[in-house]
Formats: structure tokens, sequence, C-alpha cells
């Protein structure tokens, strides 16, 4: 296994074409001229995905008015990226990296333990991409209570 990308603000976001929601396909390359935030997330419907994929969408719209897009990402299937989406009423756009080389070209994919189990899996983590599409700010480890408002203060601050 290699060590982790470990990327910095300043540096230029990992480029990559996923399939969302809906069936689209999203390109980091096609977003450049606007703020994109990138949440990253184990996995659809379990307790902490479910509050900050809430928690993104209630806050879309505040987003948008700063100039941010947002978007998820898990490993998760389009298919049951659908499911969640509609259990939920989510309205944050949906990255299927089922692949999981977008993650670790983010640095996201790493080594878990949990109860003395060691497995692979997505660390919980944000990107902030600007405009000309390099790494405003990065949050790793993420505790999901005040994570949204933190992501959306730092587009405000980057916008202002």
């Amino acid at each position: 296994m290699t060590a982790p990308i470990d990327l910095t603000a300043g540096d230029i976001a990992p480029d990559f074409t996923l399939p969302r929601d809906g069936g689209d396909l999203v390109s980091l390359q096609d977003l450049k001229g606007q703020a994109v935030v990138l949440f990253f997330y184990p996995r659809d419907d379990t307790p902490g995905c479910t509050k900050e994929s809430i928690g993104f969408s209630e806050s879309l719209d505040a987003f948008k008015e700063s100039g941010a897009t947002v978007f998820g990402l898990s490993r998760d299937t389009v298919a049951k990226h659908e499911k969640f989406i509609a259990k939920h009423q989510l309205t944050t756009p949906l990255l299927s990296a089922a692949e999981h080389s977008t993650c670790e070209d983010y640095g996201v994919w790493v080594e878990k333990n949990m109860y003395g189990r060691k497995s692979m899996g997505i660390e919980r983590s944000t990107f902030l991409i600007d405009a000309e599409g390099k790494i405003a700010r990065i949050w790793r480890k993420v505790k999901v209570p005040g994570h949204v408002e933190d992501v959306l203060q730092a587009v405000k601050e980057m916008h202002a």
C-alpha cells in the first residue's frame, strides 16, 4: 500500500470525472471559474454521513449565494446515492467514486481501525477549491456538528 497523498492548501486540486445521481458526469475541470466544496464521506445512510449530507443540503442555497457549488462523494453507487437522496430529501448532488482512485488522489482513502479491526475506507474530509482549481482549505477527520457552518464561513471569507 502506498502512503496517502498529502495535499495542502495552494495545491492544484486533482481533476476527476465521476458519475452523479441522475446519471450525468461531473468533471472538476468543467467547474473552473467557481468555488467548489467536495465533502468525502464513508457511506450512504449511516448516522454521521446522513447528518452531514442533510446539513449540506439545508445550507445549499447559502453556499450558492456565496458562490460555491457543493458535491458529496463516497464509494457508493449512483443507484445507492439516488435511494439515499430520496429517503432523506437531499438536494446536494452526490458523486460516485466507486473505483476509489479519486479518494486516493485526495488522500482520503486510508486504513481505519474500528474495534481492533483494520480496514480501508474514506476518512471524512472536506476540500474547498477556489475558482482557479487550487485547494483553498482542507478539513480532515471531520466531526459533523458545526462542520457545514465552518465550511460556509470559509467560502464567505474566500469571497470577501
